[in-house]
């Protein structure tokens, strides 16, 4: 029963994810330039309908502005990253509810789990383990590397898993939460909150799927995005089910990750891997266009 209740939920939001990225409209173009003027071109039309988003771009691309648009977007996801693990770092010691919450589904996967059960279980946690991430990290970093040459590549890969586990470790030691006592192996894992594997899951199998998605399909891209948040969430579950790590644990650690995700895919250019292009060359098409249509209303 644990690992039928992991496969539905696990796919549930994969599936949800996929089909989110369906409809999301963005063509596949075969080179860094037709990806940055197809990208310019949306942004540019939006700009053009909203000269309310001109001003706020142009503001955050002025070298003077000391954030600048990438690291604007970063503090956006880095605050609510931080307001979800506030948010539930404060509720695990003060709230009854989400504490029995925790118990309770913790007891369930125990109650529940058989030999087999445990050793299926033990396999998908593996997949946000260090050993697993850091093989599969050399081998797309190298596999990409040859398919579409990008030196940053295995920077980015190495920066969001290098990053996850010093900052995920940081505020476990800070925060110092009990570990749950229905399995003996926890209580030599360290802290609790946030959980480690979910948060590496959640930002290592995304960036995965991010650098995999470059000059693909819009279903392959769907297919990549879906497949990697399913593949969190059933680290995460399995966590739980193993007995390791309260709910509110994998719940602040795939919040953690993917945050940290986002901060670093914006850091190395989104998922364009060109940081800042498109919206500089949309502002300043936008930016002559506004200029030439004042001229002529005067």
């Amino acid at each position: 029963m644990p690992v039928v209740i992991l496969v539905l939920i696990a796919l549930a939001a994969g599936t949800l994810i996929a089909l989110a990225s369906l409809r999301y409209p963005t063509p596949a173009p075969h080179s860094p330039t037709e990806i940055a003027d197809v990208a310019a071109e949306q942004v540019e039309v939006e700009m053009e309908r909203h000269p309310w988003l001109l001003r706020l771009v142009r503001g955050r691309l002025d070298p003077a502005t000391a954030t600048g648009l990438a690291l604007t977007l970063a503090l956006g996801l880095a605050i609510v990253g931080g307001f979800v693990i506030g948010s539930l770092a404060y509720l695990t010691r003060s709230s009854d509810r989400l504490v029995d919450a925790d118990v309770w589904i913790g007891q369930w996967g125990v109650d529940n789990a058989t030999s087999w059960s445990t050793d299926a279980l033990q396999l998908v946690t593996e997949l946000g383990g260090t050993y697993v991430v850091v093989g599969v990290l050399i081998a797309v970093a190298v596999f990409e590397y040859v398919r579409v040459p990008n030196r940053w590549v295995p920077v980015f890969l190495v920066t969001v898993v290098v990053g996850e586990i010093v900052l995920v470790n940081t505020i476990k030691e800070l925060l110092d939460r009990v570990r749950p006592t229905f399995n003996p192996i926890a209580e030599t894992l360290g802290p609790s909150f946030p959980s480690g594997h979910s948060a590496s899951a959640a930002a290592f199998w995304a960036a995965v799927a991010l650098v995999l998605a470059r000059r693909r399909s819009a279903r392959t891209r769907a297919l990549l995005a879906g497949g990697a948040v399913a593949i969190a969430v059933g680290v995460a579950c399995s966590r739980v089910l193993l007995g390791v790590h309260w709910m509110s644990d994998v719940m602040g650690g795939l919040a953690f990750g993917w945050a940290w995700f986002g901060i670093c895919a914006i850091a190395f250019g989104g998922r364009f891997l060109v940081l800042g292009a498109p919206v500089e060359r949309a502002t300043e098409v936008a930016e002559r266009r506004t200029h030439s249509e004042a001229g002529q209303t005067s």
